[in-house]
């Protein structure tokens, strides 16, 4: 990642602290309307947090607790993102979703459920009957007796649109700041001096969205209004020969605690089972455990038994900032010129955007408008819902054969502003290391190539 480009002296309008996909569209925004911001994060890149293992589904809000901001803000969110997707090559796929009802108490929850979407805004839903399930998803258990399709659930990318926020706020004049982790702070009743691990920063305004470590953050503002409680969530990736076996996300009725276990097609051409909801005190331990994937694939086994004929690729596990309280800790201290941002559980890719603008108003403050209009941005398509680099022709050669991804990608991912700062973020970027084989037969050339890059830069 690029080397921070500003000096102790200067003061910003913003520092956001964190990268994760809230941090990234605050930043975005924030840019966009003429705030001179920084962005913080103490990793060397992007989503290395809580975001980087998710369910890459943008949510309608159906489900979403009725009259509060996270309703909002999902609604907001999934609004605006079909606003930009296309001026930033976002992929997207309306797949729709059927929340399937397995047994005969689910059943009668199907219209609680129906109801509560309508009142969410949600209108295009409807209830089918089993036999309307059978002829949707041939291949679902025909225990299933009832369902609501839910035809605004999509399938996206959950890595490139950060990233394109990112870019976008960079374009407009915001800077960022990898590897400064904030350590402490003080307010000296016009601007904010943060202490990272590398140098101080001046800040009139705090966006705290550091997700995990919120409430961490939180307390440098001189309390402690909210307590994280990452909560594990385990993933399968069954082997993409199993994609064309449903048609639509798969949802249980869900409970007050979580969604449930998912079974959804991916971005990239897969099929996703998970996740699970672990409540634990660690905010790094991201190990999967056997018995729970186990039982994981068991779950899905049931309600699609023809997956128990496809192999599994992959397993991992993701941690959501889950706080002591099931609703969005947002909140501003207009005496400190703080905001805070926690709690952002599973549906912050969806309302990311949405947060973004609520933060915005919240802040209530005004600032120029960029002199100059900012330039496109379009990130590259790693998705199977358009064309990728290997299907354009005119690459050098394919380095990831399991995921199709050229030297080209590879190359790229590793230049610009913001160029990959790990493996992970490199993997992000690409899909390579990520397939069948995860790294066992490229590892070694795309090490090489990044060796030749760093070195050019």
């Amino acid at each position: 990642m690029k080397t921070a480009d500003f000096s102790q002296d200067e003061i910003f309008d913003v520092a956001v602290v964190g990268a994760g996909v809230v941090g990234c569209a605050i930043f975005k925004e924030f840019c966009e309307q003429g705030a001179k911001t920084l962005l913080v994060e103490k990793a060397n890149d992007i989503l290395e947090g809580a975001s980087k293992g998710n369910s890459a589904i943008l949510h309608t809000g159906f489900d979403a607790p009725p009259n509060t901001l996270e309703c909002e803000c999902v609604r907001r969110g999934y609004d605006e993102y079909l606003k930009i997707k296309d001026d930033f090559n976002l992929p997207f796929q309306n797949s729709k979703a059927l929340v399937i009802a397995w047994s005969d108490e689910q059943l009668e929850k199907l219209d609680s459920i129906l109801k509560k979407g309508f009142g969410n805004g949600v209108k295009e839903l409807e209830i089918l009957s089993a036999k309307q399930i059978a002829q949707r998803e041939p291949n679902l258990s025909k225990e299933a007796k009832g369902a609501i399709l839910v035809h605004g659930e999509s399938l996206i990318d959950p890595w490139s649109a950060p990233l394109a926020y990112v870019k976008k706020g960079i374009s407009c004049g915001g800077k960022t700041a990898f590897s400064h982790e904030v350590k402490d702070g003080h307010f000296n009743g016009e601007f904010w001096e943060l202490q990272t691990s590398q140098k101080s920063i001046r800040a009139k305004v705090v966006i705290n969205a550091a997700g995990l470590y919120g409430d961490i953050v939180d307390k440098i503002k001189g309390s402690e209004d909210f307590k994280i409680i990452p909560r594990k969530g385990q993933f399968v990736i069954f082997d993409e020969t199993s994609y064309k076996l449903i048609n639509s996300i798969i949802l249980p009725v869900p409970t007050k605690r979580t969604k449930g276990v998912v079974i959804t097609r991916t971005a990239f051409g897969n099929v996703l089972v998970g996740p699970t909801a672990e409540d634990q005190e660690s905010r790094v331990d991201s190990e999967t455990v056997r018995e729970t994937l186990e039982g994981l694939k068991q779950k899905a086994f049931k309600m699609l038994p023809a997956l128990e004929q496809h192999k599994v690729t992959a397993t991992f596990a993701g941690l959501r900032p889950a706080s002591d309280e099931t609703f969005y800790r947002v909140a501003i201290n207009d005496e400190k010129n703080w905001i805070t941002v926690g709690g952002i559980r599973s549906t912050g890719l969806t309302a990311s955007l949405g947060l973004a603008k609520h933060i915005f108003e919240l802040n209530d403050k005004k600032y120029d408008k960029p002199a100059s209009k900012s330039k496109k941005i379009v990130v590259p398509n790693i998705s199977e819902f358009e064309k990728r680099d290997y299907q354009k022709g005119g690459y050098k050669k394919i380095v990831c054969h399991c995921e199709c991804v050229t030297e080209d990608e590879i190359r790229n991912a590793c230049r610009g502003e913001v160029s990959a700062g790990t493996i992970g973020g490199l993997k992000r970027r690409t899909r390579a290391m990520m397939g069948r084989c995860q790294g066992f037969n490229c590892e070694a050339k795309v090490t090489q190539i990044i060796k030749e890059e760093v070195k050019k830069s």
